[in-house]
């Protein structure tokens, strides 16, 4: 947070500075923060990494620019373009650099929260490492007990943070350790989707009552509606001149059908029909299978469209008709969809809201081909389900162009 606000006041102040013009100032530090935040700069990893600070505020800055742009041309106002340029190239030379050095230093000074975890270590310690990891270690687990009131007397005065990990467990010390007022108390779920921002299928097991609960509150808002369909119209105009030219490659290379059509399972397990260019060879059986294992199959022109997702780009006709939704979980074909019903608890949750052309698994997660990354895909599922607002949408649709830059997510 801190990040974030100095390098808005710092992208305001120079611009302002160099170009005299405090509407341009802000606008374009406003577009620059947003496009640096969905770009991933501020994610830990990015944070420690200087030459990808350096990149994601150049293509940032590419962005702000374009967006700005846009914004004045509506006015009928022309930005000065080389006062902007100049105020965004000192801009490159500081705001890198200080989040770099500013990471390095928070992760030096400060304490790490040391945690008494009630629960059984060897059903939680794989969880529990990777939020360590994930936070650089910030949060410690150092300790575990499957209490009875003993273990839990004997252990509890030497930490000041406890962590309900179970909380069947929990219940049969809850009295004893809500004497220790000066303790803080703290759950699983919280830690685990503030750090790891998906929801561990372990961390559900240990809560069932309390995410069923939730996930059976999913629905959408009318919002929600709204930016579909305005989404869906943008979206068919912006690239009917790239669907009719890859149409077009897809006849001659591999001749007609250019649309490829398959059921799909959508919200509250219903069939829907799902349409996208066709970018492999036409399939000589109906055997569903993942995208891995037909690598041979692949057109040239699908190495194009399939990593940058024109291919996709037809399913704005799925969501003007309401089967799908700009932001949702990715729709499944569905034999792979009965199969993980039965494998994977929780799977039919996925199915509460409409599924989407981009997703939260999509920019947080790579393409899954196995059984685990099934799994892993689905606990990003599961964290939308649970929390998506129209604002995380949003974040959703500016980080795919982020995925798409980067080639994350699509085979």
């Amino acid at each position: 947070m801190f990040l974030t606000t100095f390098d808005i006041a710092l992208a305001i102040g120079l611009t302002y500075f160099i170009t005299d013009e405090l509407i341009l100032s802000a606008i374009l530090s406003g577009v620059l923060s947003i496009s640096l935040f969905a770009f991933r700069s501020y994610d830990p990893e990015n944070l420690e990494n200087f030459y990808e600070q350096l990149v994601r505020f150049f293509v940032a800055s590419i962005l702000s620019v374009l967006v700005t742009s846009l914004i004045y041309s509506i006015f009928r106002t022309r930005i000065p373009y080389h006062r902007t340029i100049a105020s965004l190239g000192l801009l490159f030379l500081t705001i890198p650099f200080f989040n770099f050095i500013f990471s390095k230093a928070m992760v030096k000074y400060i304490r790490p929260k040391k945690y008494l975890v009630i629960g059984r270590e060897e059903e939680l310690k794989e969880v529990l490492n990777e939020i360590t990891e994930k936070t650089n270690g910030k949060y410690i687990f150092q300790d575990f007990v499957n209490p009875s009131p003993a273990t839990v007397a004997q252990k509890i005065t030497q930490y000041d943070h406890i962590l309900i990990g179970d909380y069947e467990l929990y219940k049969h010390a809850e009295e004893l350790i809500k004497n220790y007022g000066t303790k803080t108390i703290e759950y699983l779920p919280t830690i685990a989707e503030k750090v790891l921002m998906r929801i561990p299928i372990v961390v559900i097991d240990k809560f069932r009552e309390y995410y069923e609960i939730e996930f059976e509150k999913a629905k959408e808002s009318p919002t929600k509606r709204i930016i579909d369909v305005i989404g869906g119209i943008i979206g068919l105009i912006l690239f009917s001149p790239l669907i009719l030219i890859s149409s077009l490659i897809i006849l001659i290379e591999d001749g007609a059908p250019v649309v490829f059509k398959q059921l799909r399972i959508g919200k509250n397990n219903k069939e829907f029909l799902l349409v996208k260019l066709r970018s492999m060879r036409k399939q000589t059986d109906g055997n569903a299978k993942f995208a891995d294992q037909e690598k041979d199959r692949i057109l040239k022109i699908g190495k194009i469209i399939r990593p940058t997702r024109i291919d996709e780009s037809l399913q704005f006709w799925n969501i003007l008709k309401g089967d799908m939704s700009i932001v949702g979980p990715r729709p499944e074909q569905i034999p792979f969809v009965r199969e993980f019903e039965q494998k994977i608890p929780y799977y039919p949750y996925r199915h509460k809201l409409k599924p989407g052309l981009t997703g939260w698994a999509q920019i947080m997660y790579q393409y899954s081909s196995t059984l685990e990354e099934v799994k892993r895909k689905l606990e990003y599922d599961l964290y939308y389900i649970k929390n998506r607002s129209t604002l995380m949408d949003l974040r959703i649709i500016l980080q795919t162009i982020e995925a798409v830059f980067w080639r994350r997510g699509a085979r």
